[in-house]
């Protein structure tokens, strides 16, 4: 059911303003979701009534097949309120990208069965697969599983040996095959891991599978092109684009909150030893006025990047260049830093008011600085953007 107790949105449109409307229930609920390092769920079941979950799954699967623009309001907006909950969202967008790549029959078995289905997965250094008659046997273990604990399906990420389990299953080119396999959550032994700075309430814990049989149909290559059997535009974009955007936007809708959180305290706080609020003071002013466009003008750079790519995927014949994913890489990437800038601003001008965990700034300062600590925030990403602009040869591994 929608937060007013009416039906769950039908159109894309409709999907910010439910994400809108969810924030003040969010905002009420992240300490308990901190505490208990879980999604609660009431959230699980608001996000599931409108079909956040299934923001770009196939229509075909009843998913909503949502362009990356909206996928980014919405993931910024459920992050004003709390930032787990976008986290676990932008986490299932990127994992559902995977629906394109399996046949319709494993993709309706995994995703479209079950309204309130989620696929999860992180990754298994470790990890392997043994090819077994139509399948293989998994064993491993995978960690930093965001939103696991509410999955349906978890992935798992293996590199392939053959039937001796010694020799790697490889490609004509020398190269180890690695694939991606879906098993039920059931199936699986979970290990909490997760006592972290920040983003507590994503769950994103470690779990294990020995000798675990899974048929050839339940796994896939992710983004592998010539895999697709969806033919939207959508699909011709990479699960790693959609990791950038959604990620992005928990950044950009933790410093949103921050910032206008550090407003409300400073038009009142009168700082000790001093006689005169906070907002009387020139230097931090200054300082809310500079935070606010270095917000504004990342996220409009991002906006017009992800516009740009778009519009060339959607075009007759278009589909992902490398021009768009490097573009997109250095967009999302200035976007999470400039957001930590923001939010460090705010933390750091709000005082001693901001180092209680009941204040909004407390838990947004450190749920920002987990995100930069996430892959999508590294700050190589700006070495391999240069490199390529240089005309050098960058890794493209995270592009």
């Amino acid at each position: 059911m929608a937060p007013d107790g009416g039906q769950a949105p039908a159109a894309v449109a409709d999907l910010v303003a439910y994400a809108e409307a969810l924030v003040p229930t969010l905002e009420a609920l992240s300490a308990r979701m901190e505490r208990e390092r879980r999604l609660l769920p009431e959230v699980l079941d608001a996000l599931h009534a409108a079909g956040l979950f299934r923001l770009v799954l196939p229509r075909s699967l009843n998913g909503t097949e949502a362009d990356p623009l909206t996928l980014l309001r919405v993931i910024e907006t459920l992050a004003r309120g709390d930032a787990s909950t976008a986290w676990c969202v932008g986490q299932a967008a990127g994992c559902a990208m995977s629906a394109a790549c399996l046949e319709h029959e494993v993709a309706w078995e995994v995703f479209g069965r079950d309204p309130r289905a989620v696929l999860a997965w992180g990754p298994g250094p470790e990890a392997r697969a043994i090819v077994h008659g139509d399948g293989y046997r998994v064993t491993g273990t995978w960690s930093f599983t965001s939103g696991g604990r509410h999955a349906t399906w978890l992935g798992t990420h293996c590199p392939l040996f053959e039937a001796d389990g010694v020799t790697p299953r490889l490609h004509p080119d020398g190269r180890q095959q690695v694939r991606t396999l879906l098993v039920p959550a059931s199936a699986v032994t979970w290990t909490d891991i997760w006592n972290v700075t920040g983003l507590r309430g994503t769950a994103s814990d470690a779990f294990s599978l020995s000798g675990h049989f899974v048929r050839h149909a339940y796994s896939l290559v992710r983004d592998e092109p010539r895999a697709g059997h969806e033919a939207a535009p959508l699909y011709r974009l990479s699960s790693l684009c959609i990791y950038e955007i959604a990620f992005a936007g928990v950044a950009l809708g933790i410093a949103r909150g921050a910032l206008d959180a550090f407003v409300a305290v400073a038009r009142d706080k009168v700082p000790r030893g001093m006689k005169r609020p906070l907002r009387d003071n020139a230097v931090v002013q200054a300082g809310t006025a500079r935070a606010e466009a270095g917000l504004q003008s990342a996220r409009v750079y991002l906006l017009h990047v992800i516009d740009t790519l778009w519009s060339g995927v959607r075009a007759p014949g278009g589909g992902l260049t490398l021009e768009h994913r490097m573009a997109l890489r250095l967009a999302s990437t200035h976007a999470i830093h400039q957001a930590r800038e923001a939010v460090d601003f705010a933390y750091h001008s709000a005082g001693t008011s901001a180092i209680f965990e009941t204040h909004p700034l407390e838990r947004r300062f450190r749920d920002m600085h987990t995100v930069t600590q996430q892959l999508q925030g590294r700050m190589a990403h700006f070495e391999t953007v240069g490199a390529w602009m240089l005309g050098g040869e960058p890794d493209l591994s995270f592009v």
